[in-house]
């Protein structure tokens, strides 16, 4: 099992910058994927950027070229730079990672971003 715990939520304007983390409660060098996903208030949960332990990264399309996820093997963290943010990017942004040992997978609590137009 692995615990994920997200940070760096915020309120900020449109046009403006966040970082968001997600801390994994163990190592995530041998996870096979770390996603970053969001739901918005009556929406469905939707992918936002996906990394696999290689490092090949996929982005969707509404945030290519804004967002970047990164990861960090020595903290067991994963980031994503979110720049040019816009107010339709409003929403919880979860983590994600999917063990390769057993395709099991776990969700973080969420961390709430808000953009003000």
């Amino acid at each position: 099992q692995v615990l994920l715990v997200e940070s760096g939520g915020d309120l900020v304007q449109a046009g403006g910058s966040l970082r968001l983390s997600c801390a994994a409660s163990r190592s995530i060098s041998r996870i096979y994927v770390m996603g970053w996903y969001r739901q918005a208030p009556g929406k469905q949960r939707e992918l936002v950027a996906r990394m696999a332990s290689g490092g090949t990264t996929n982005y969707a399309d509404s945030v290519r070229g804004r967002f970047t996820m990164s990861r960090d093997n020595a903290k067991n963290t994963v980031f994503l730079q979110m720049n040019s943010l816009k107010p339709e990017d409003t929403a919880v942004y979860i983590c994600n990672a999917v063990l390769t040992a057993t395709g099991a997978s776990y969700w973080g609590q969420g961390t709430q971003v808000t953009v003000s137009s």
